[in-house]
């Protein structure tokens, strides 16, 4: 892949191989976010454990003290009180049957988190094809089927982030914006890491956090000292 030359004078910045403090590691990733954009900063955990394995998955959420600094546009499937507790905690949009004729319809999937109630799972089981691949699909190790939907909308709209392994050992997961400044960004990722680090499977052996890295949306990869 051939980088252009903002990229190339950012990596300039950055020691090869060497994995830098926590605070040094996110003003360098600021000082290297070179875009007109607000960039999103995101972190890359590498984990010691085998993700093909069912009692070594790492999964969970975590409610960043800082924000995500994204506009979350929520989606609420429940009905009767349910649904207007949801829509007076701040839902965008909040439906039942209706909704979910939609999306098995028209494929209709403009929301960012789909909030259910368990008592309507058996039919958003009908559109798991559609939500599964984008990863939209309500789950309640996530908190997104839960009788307690003013929490959470709330929760989502204060920043609760679900990280989960991928297929590779890594955890993806953005904690914010480069507007937000080192020391924010610094806290959200104090308060992810220990998500993590508290999630570690009871199957794990060996070392478990194998690498951190962390970097902006256009720019070049720093390594953390976790």
């Amino acid at each position: 892949m051939k980088h252009g030359k903002i990229y190339r004078e950012s990596v300039k910045l950055i020691e090869p191989q060497k994995a830098y403090e926590p605070a040094d590691a996110f003003k360098l990733i600021l000082d290297t976010a070179k875009a007109k954009f607000d960039e999103s900063i995101e972190l890359h955990i590498r984990l010691g454990v085998d993700p093909k394995q069912a009692d070594q998955q790492v999964r969970g959420v975590v409610v960043l003290p800082n924000g995500t600094g994204k506009k979350i546009r929520i989606l609420v499937l429940a009905k009767g009180d349910k649904a207007d507790e949801a829509a007076a905690a701040g839902a965008d949009i909040v439906g039942a049957e209706e909704i979910i004729a939609k999306i098995q319809g028209e494929g209709w999937t403009d929301f960012d988190v789909c909030i259910t109630t368990p008592d309507m799972m058996g039919q958003v089981g009908r559109v798991a094809k559609i939500l599964g691949p984008k990863g939209l699909m309500p789950n309640p190790k996530s908190g997104t089927v839960t009788t307690d939907v003013t929490k959470a909308v709330r929760d989502t709209k204060a920043g609760k982030v679900e990280y989960r392994l991928d297929k590779t050992a890594i955890i993806h997961c953005a904690i914010g914006k480069k507007s937000f400044g080192a020391e924010k960004l610094l806290e959200n990722y104090q308060t992810l890491l220990e998500a993590v680090v508290k999630a570690k499977p009871a199957a794990a052996k060996g070392v478990y956090l194998k690498s951190v890295t962390g970097a902006s949306t256009m720019g070049p990869g720093v390594k953390i000292k976790a």
